[in-house]
């Protein structure tokens, strides 16, 4: 069972880093010296550097503490910078993550969004049939695929230019896995337009779903509106950033 998903409002904490690994030729997965027990797969944190930025980065695992950071921007770079035993300011868990749901899981990750997919695909061992799709521009941007081999999990590749895996969207090898199992649930996480993508293909299945939607976030916890994904007011902080989608 996951964690219940609640929010916290407490300062940020001051966090050691442990552990560096590089995972491919942009991102680095970062291990401090915190556990959150009650943080769940899907939450996220907000990464502070004094005197430079806070960022929000979902979470890879919650016992230690780690994150998963691509170098595209000013902030992620300076982070990168950074050497075991130095220093760090998180601020979390914040957000709702993803709920279990009965039968087997179909874990979609396009380019970044494979962090919580992961850290779901851990959460749910147990689990007879895990399937992941992960889909990247090309072979040398795809991540975490033997993490999830290691993990027990059937791994399926895609990429824009047919350098690893499959040619294509992550829908290429998505139609015949649920064919096969059409009591499967699907959780993903990437950019907008793949999730939009799975929302229709789940709405014309009548299939449920888990989408979890990457915005820009400024505070976390639903005060800017800077993450306001609909007209609606929804807002990836503070409703989301999983939206869960019935069948």
């Amino acid at each position: 069972m996951l964690p219940a998903n609640r929010h916290s409002f407490s300062l940020p904490q001051p966090a050691h880093i442990v552990r560096i690994v590089r995972e491919n030729y942009r991102t680095v997965t970062f291990t401090f010296d915190l556990s959150w027990p009650d943080a769940g797969p899907g939450q996220f944190l907000m990464a502070w550097l004094p005197g430079l930025d806070e960022k929000p980065f979902s979470l890879l695992h919650n016992d230690p503490l780690q994150i998963s950071v691509a170098a595209v921007g000013r902030f992620s770079r300076q982070i990168q910078q950074l050497h075991s035993g130095e220093q760090v300011w998180l601020r979390g868990p914040l957000g709702h993550g993803f709920q279990s749901q009965p039968g087997p899981m179909i874990g979609i990750a396009g380019g970044y969004g494979v962090s919580p997919i992961h850290f779901l695909a851990t959460w749910l061992r147990n689990r007879r049939e895990r399937h992941v799709i992960i889909g990247a521009r090309t072979a040398r941007d795809l991540l975490f695929a033997e993490r999830f081999r290691a993990a027990g999990v059937q791994v399926h590749l895609c990429t824009d230019d047919g350098s690893a895996g499959e040619m294509g969207v992550v829908t290429v090898p998505l139609n015949p896995l649920l064919a096969a199992m059409p009591d499967a649930t699907i959780y993903a996480c990437g950019p907008t337009p793949m999730l939009e993508a799975l929302a229709a293909i789940c709405r014309e299945q009548h299939r449920g779903c888990q989408l979890s939607w990457e915005r820009y976030m400024r505070c976390g916890f639903g005060v800017c509106g800077s993450c306001a994904r609909r007209e609606d007011g929804w807002l990836a902080c503070q409703d989301g950033p999983v939206e869960i989608i019935p069948g």
